[in-house]
């Protein structure tokens, strides 16, 4: 479990630390959606050499160029949110996600929705609203961040539909194959002068994401989903430490409390057992 635990944080570590780096070249002009699209490219080819024998065919599935669409819109948002905005203000409104997820479980997928759940998600939502700070000053930034979540609660339900679809390889490979070529005609419109900084920033962002979300597979396959699910969290944490470290930002004391409301009642919620109503029958 210990083992489990530390490849989580680390992959929950990448995947902002990735964000980073595509806020660094938003932050210089290169168009999110460029930056998304070189992303999906970059991690898809390479996983090419590591697919599974049929991963292709799954390309086929339409429900699979759904999810992929859903992750597609989710990276496009919040590397669109990161332009303009701190990296922990845009995760932590990002993390309304687990509460669309919740919301869309329950209707669709039938998971049972508790009141004590439901209270911790409300909460949660909170957290988030103290973060986003909505009113005539909210910015379109964290418009972007909560759009960013809403499209990655959608993937995680889809995730969950489709989880018996194909292996785990060839559902990473799926979303990030399918997502590049969704993107292609919008980020190829806006190729940037490359350079060397330009490169290597293309290639960490790509990396680092392709590598946390790798490491989140490895994890789930060595102890229980469940147990490890509260350590997404950590997302927010490691994007706080890197927004001082790298941009010298840091949110304001209403936006850090509501993400410790919303890590709170994350990890509670979490902790709730769950069963499906075929379980209740």
């Amino acid at each position: 479990m210990a083992r489990a635990v530390l490849i989580m944080i680390v992959g929950m570590a990448l995947i902002p630390l990735g964000d980073t780096f595509g806020k660094s070249l938003t932050s210089q002009g290169v168009a999110p959606i460029f930056v998304a699209f070189t992303r999906f490219a970059i991690a898809a080819l390479a996983l090419i050499p590591f697919l599974p024998r049929g991963a292709w065919r799954a390309l086929r599935d339409w429900r699979l160029w759904l999810r992929a669409a859903l992750i597609a819109g989710g990276i496009s948002s919040i590397l669109t949110a990161l332009s303009t905005e701190p990296l922990a203000n845009v995760f932590g409104a990002f993390f309304i996600g687990p509460i669309v997820a919740y919301v869309l479980s329950a209707w669709l997928l039938g998971e049972e929705a508790t009141w004590p759940r439901s209270i911790l998600l409300i909460l949660g939502f909170i957290g988030v609203l103290m973060v986003v700070q909505p009113g005539p000053g909210m910015r379109v930034g964290l418009l972007f961040a909560v759009l960013a979540g809403v499209f990655y609660g959608s993937f995680l339900t889809a995730s969950k539909w489709l989880v018996d679809v194909a292996p785990p390889l060839t559902l990473l490979f799926s979303q990030l194959a399918i997502a590049a070529m969704l993107t292609a005609p919008f980020g190829l419109a806006y190729v940037p002068e490359i350079d060397g900084w330009t490169a290597t920033m293309i290639a960490s962002s790509a990396f680092a994401s392709m590598g946390g979300n790798l490491l989140l597979i490895v994890a789930f396959g060595l102890a229980q989903s469940t147990r490890l699910a509260p350590f997404v969290y950590f997302q927010i944490v490691a994007a706080a430490v890197l927004g001082w470290a790298v941009f010298g930002t840091l949110p304001d004391m209403l936006a850090l409390a509501g993400m410790g409301l919303l890590i709170a009642s994350g990890f509670a919620s979490l902790a709730l057992p769950t069963t499906t109503r075929a379980d209740r029958r």
